[in-house]
């Protein structure tokens, strides 16, 4: 069984109870394979990165193998505004965040509710030049474990939505994504665009972040952020001191 998320946002959480922590969140559009169920939860793979979770069965149409399929064959379409809305009858609004997927909305099997949307839309591969742009969407976005859109956002779902925006495919964690791409030996050879990773004491990759022009870099750490890195990692001139330490540098475009 497949389905897709018909509402805005919706949590996708580490056990089947409300009370379980958010790992992630599925924006409007995204679409899933269902693969087990408890009571009133699913659990889900999604098919943009392979990451599971549970969400809650009434939030959520399901989809046949057909029409998944169908959408799975779509070029990505996504809302390209920070907030936008899908209309559909009878003069009824729907708000969507930047990074929903729109692209279901040209299949009337699966689009059955007459979603119209009119707003800004974003297809294809962009140059890396657009990254550091898309990235300034998301500028003091509040940090939220597991979040994925402007009004909360955790470091990785950060890289992850706006490398998505350009056209690009990140994995989920930011310990997953650091397996991506190509590593870089100094910062001197990055260039904006590129991802920085840190480490905890015990060597675990723990967070990332996108780097800037002249040593700066801009992540999600308490809000979405502008610090400056070096050898050592990152260095926040509020607090007068590192708070990351750095492990890697990976090139992904």
């Amino acid at each position: 069984m497949f389905g897709i998320c018909n509402l805005a946002v919706i949590p996708l959480r580490l056990e089947p109870s409300d009370r379980s922590e958010m790992v992630s969140q599925l924006l409007f559009g995204e679409q899933f394979e269902l693969i087990d169920r408890q009571k009133q939860w699913r659990k889900i793979r999604l098919h943009f990165d392979q990451y599971e979770g549970w969400i809650d069965e009434k939030q959520f149409q399901e989809l046949s193998a057909d029409e998944y399929q169908a959408l799975a064959n779509l070029p990505i379409a996504l809302n390209g505004d920070l907030v936008e809305y899908i209309t559909y009858p009878p003069n009824q609004l729907l708000p969507i965040t930047l990074g929903a997927s729109l692209a279901f909305l040209k299949l009337e099997e699966i689009n059955r509710q007459g979603y119209s949307f009119d707003g800004q839309i974003r297809t294809g591969v962009q140059p890396k030049s657009n990254v550091l742009e898309t990235a300034y969407h998301y500028l003091n976005a509040p940090y939220l474990w597991g979040g994925k859109t402007p009004f909360g956002i955790d470091c990785s779902g950060f890289t992850q939505m706006v490398y998505k925006l350009n056209g690009y495919s990140l994995l989920r964690d930011a310990s997953q994504q650091a397996s991506q791409g190509i590593p870089l030996s100094f910062i001197e050879e990055s260039e904006a665009g590129d991802l920085a990773f840190f480490d905890n004491d015990e060597g675990k990759i723990i967070h990332v972040g996108i780097i800037m022009d002249d040593n700066y870099i801009i992540h999600a750490s308490g809000k979405v952020r502008v610090d400056r890195l070096d050898h050592l990692g990152i260095y926040n001139a509020e607090l007068n001191k590192h708070t990351h330490k750095l492990r890697v540098i990976k090139k992904i475009i």
